[in-house]
C-alpha cells in the first residue's frame, strides 16, 4: 500500500475538515464573483471563455492560498502574459496545432523568467488559440475582457475572503508569522541555496518552509522523553533518532508492582532481542509512541 501511495503521488498530508470546507467556499465565492461580474460587461459567449482557466486558479488561491504559485504576482501576470502570447501566436501562425503548441510552451517558459508560475496561464494561453471565431475576433481585447476583468475580480474576492480566517494568509506577505528562534539556525540565504541546488520549481514559500522546521524541532525539543505514567503495557515506543540508531520497542510484561518492565525491540536497531529495565529507565529512552500505518511507523498523536 506504502508503495502503491508513493508511485501514484497520494499526499500523506491531510488538512482539517474545517480547512477543506473553506476552500470550497472560496471556491463557490469566487467563481460567483467572476460570472456576475462578467455579465455585466461581456456577451455570455465572451464570459465563458475564460472561465474554465478561471476554476482552475480559484483551486490554487483559495485551496493553497500560502503557495507561491497561488500568489497575486503569479495570478495577473501568469495569465496576462499567457493571454498576450495565445493571442499573437493566433494571429501569427497559421497552424492551430503549432499555434497552440507554442502558445503554452512559450507561455511556461515566460512564466519561469519573470517568476510567475501560475499553472492556469497555461489555458488561458490555449483558449487565446483554439476558442475559435469570438475569440478571434476580439484580438487583444481579449487580454483586457475577459481575462484581466476575470484576474481582477478572483483577486478580489481571494484577498478579502481569505482575510477572513486567521489561519489563512493571502497575500503571503499580508500577515507575517510570529517570528521563533529555530532549533539551529537557517537563514534565508541557507534556503536559497538549498532550493537551487534542488534545480525544480517547489510549491511552498520560505516562510511556511521555516514555520514547518520550527513547529518540528520544538515539538521534538518538547519531547525529550515519555512521562513514566504513559508508559503502558503491549503499546509500541520509539527512541526517535536518526539513522541505523532508531528503534522501536513493544512493552510486552512487568511485574507485580509495575516498576520493572520486559520489553521486545520490534524493528531497527537491536531488532527481535529483549530486555528488562526500569519504568523510569524506558520512559527516559522513549521519545514517543507510535503505531504501524500501512508498514509505516507513525507517531501517535494524542
Amino acid at each position: 500500500m506504502k508503495t502503491l501511495r508513493a508511485i501514484l503521488g497520494i499526499e500523506s498530508v491531510a488538512v482539517s475538515h474545517r480547512e477543506r470546507l473553506v476552500s470550497a467556499v472560496g471556491g463557490f465565492a469566487g467563481i460567483l464573483g467572476i460570472l456576475l461580474v462578467s455579465n455585466l460587461f461581456l456577451t455570455a459567449g465572451s464570459a465563458a471563455m475564460i472561465v474554465g482557466s478561471m476554476g482552475a486558479s480559484a483551486v490554487l488561491v483559495f485551496g493553497v492560498p500560502h503557495g507561491p504559485l497561488s500568489q497575486p504576482w503569479s495570478v495577473f501576470a501568469g495569465h496576462m502574459v499567457s493571454a498576450v502570447i495565445g493571442v499573437s501566436c493566433a494571429k501569427f501562425i497559421p497552424d492551430l496545432f503549432i499555434a497552440s503548441s507554442v502558445a503554452v510552451g512559450l507561455a511556461i517558459s515566460v512564466m519561469h523568467y519573470i517568476r510567475a508560475i501560475h499553472p492556469p496561464g497555461g489555458a488561458t494561453a490555449l483558449v487565446a488559440t483554439i476558442g475559435g471565431a469570438d475569440v478571434y475576433e476580439l484580438g487583444y481585447q481579449f487580454v483586457l475582457t475577459p481575462v484581466l476583468l476575470n484576474v481582477i475580480v478572483i483577486l478580489m474576492v481571494a484577498v478579502l475572503f481569505n482575510s477572513s480566517f486567521y489561519w489563512r494568509r493571502y497575500p503571503a506577505w499580508f500577515q507575517k508569522v510570529a517570528e521563533k528562534e529555530p532549533y539551529e539556525h537557517i537563514s534565508h540565504g541557507d534556503l536559497v541555496y538549498a532550493l537551487s541546488e534542488i534545480d525544480s520549481y517547489v510549491d511552498i514559500s520560505e516562510q511556511d518552509l521555516l514555520r514547518i522546521y520550527n513547529i518540528a524541532t520544538s515539538r521534538s525539543i518538547e519531547a525529550e522523553h515519555l512521562h513514566i505514567s504513559r508508559i503502558k503495557l503491549w503499546h509500541y515506543y520509539s527512541n526517535g533518532a536518526q539513522g541505523e540508531n532508531w528503534s522501536v520497542r513493544q512493552l510486552v510484561d512487568e511485574d507485580d508492582d509495575g516498576k520493572t518492565i520486559i520489553y521486545k525491540t520490534v524493528a531497527g536497531l537491536g531488532i527481535r532481542t529483549t530486555g528488562h529495565v526500569t519504568r523510569q529507565e524506558f520512559a527516559s529512552w522513549a521519545k514517543y509512541e507510535v503505531e504501524l500505518v500501512d508498514e509505516e511507523w507513525q507517531r501517535v498523536l494524542r
